[in-house]
């Protein structure tokens, strides 16, 4: 009889350590899928390999009020573009040369207006135009007023930036560098988009012509590359939905099932200590 008690406390204990040992490796399975990207989308998923598809027009960025631009005017002879590379009163020195405040890192900021006031032109009109627009127009006006012959101008964005916020890896506002960025680079600096993101319902809200528009993306689809949005645009505000409550849930049956399977496993292992 003793044996035979001896032998079901033995049976017992060893069950109940395999109970323990699947219990446990059962949490840490279910702890590791659930920190672990349940991502089930695919970017682009209808393009092609070995196809080739048209490129559309190169973009260029549109100049808006509060823009700030950084402007350089260069030419062969370096003496005559002095006046044009600087800010605020000019003024003869004794030697004949020009001196005055150098443009600073500031750049021409574009008042409420959407004119810049630059230095021998005067205000010049800028707002809707692109870079390449504004460098026609200062080279036009620098040429036609028989200052420099062969001006060459070139311009730059100081402040491009854009916010993104939803369910992407790091919401925030970020500046650019250069004068263009396209919204799958902006989503992979923002850390790609979260497990939660849904896919097709990714937007970029714009200021167009004193109105606020939408533009919604769906990132499975390669028609992504001809949205008027595709190349963001300075302000821009990039906006990933989330899946709101459904998935909310699912995360939470996640991680209260991950918790009570190793409180079980603890509650086992505590039992098995103490006999």
């Amino acid at each position: 009889m003793c044996l035979w008690i001896k032998m079901y406390k033995y049976n017992y204990e060893i069950s109940m350590k395999r109970v323990c040992v699947f219990l446990g490796v059962l949490a840490l399975l279910l702890a590791f899928s659930s920190c672990a990207s349940r991502k089930k989308f695919v970017y682009l998923n209808n393009m092609m390999q070995d196809t080739g598809y048209p490129i559309g027009l190169r973009h260029e960025a549109v100049i808006h009020c509060d823009d700030r631009l950084d402007i350089t005017v260069s030419c062969k002879n370096p003496e005559l573009a002095i006046p044009f590379n600087i800010q605020g009163e000019i003024s003869l020195n004794p030697d004949g040369g020009v001196s005055g405040a150098v443009a600073s890192a500031k750049g021409y900021r574009v008042d409420v207006d959407g004119y810049i006031d630059f230095p021998v032109l005067g205000k010049l009109y800028v707002e809707g135009k692109t870079v390449h627009d504004v460098k026609n127009m200062i080279t036009k006006q620098i040429v036609e007023g028989n200052y420099i012959k062969a001006p060459i101008v070139s311009i730059e964005f100081l402040n491009f930036k854009y916010t993104i916020l939803g369910a992407v890896g790091s919401t925030g506002t970020y500046t650019v560098e250069g004068n263009h960025i396209t919204l799958l680079d902006a989503i992979a600096k923002a850390g790609d988009l979260a497990p939660k993101a849904r896919v097709d319902r990714v937007s970029v809200i714009r200021e167009e012509n004193g109105e606020r528009k939408m533009y919604v993306h769906d990132l499975r689809d390669m028609e992504i590359f001809q949205s008027p949005a595709y190349y963001l645009q300075q302000n821009d505000i990039v906006y990933v939905e989330p899946k709101y409550k459904k998935q909310d849930t699912e995360d939470r049956g996640w991680k209260y099932l991950t918790l009570l399977l190793s409180v079980i496993t603890a509650s086992c292992s505590i039992v098995l200590a103490i006999k």
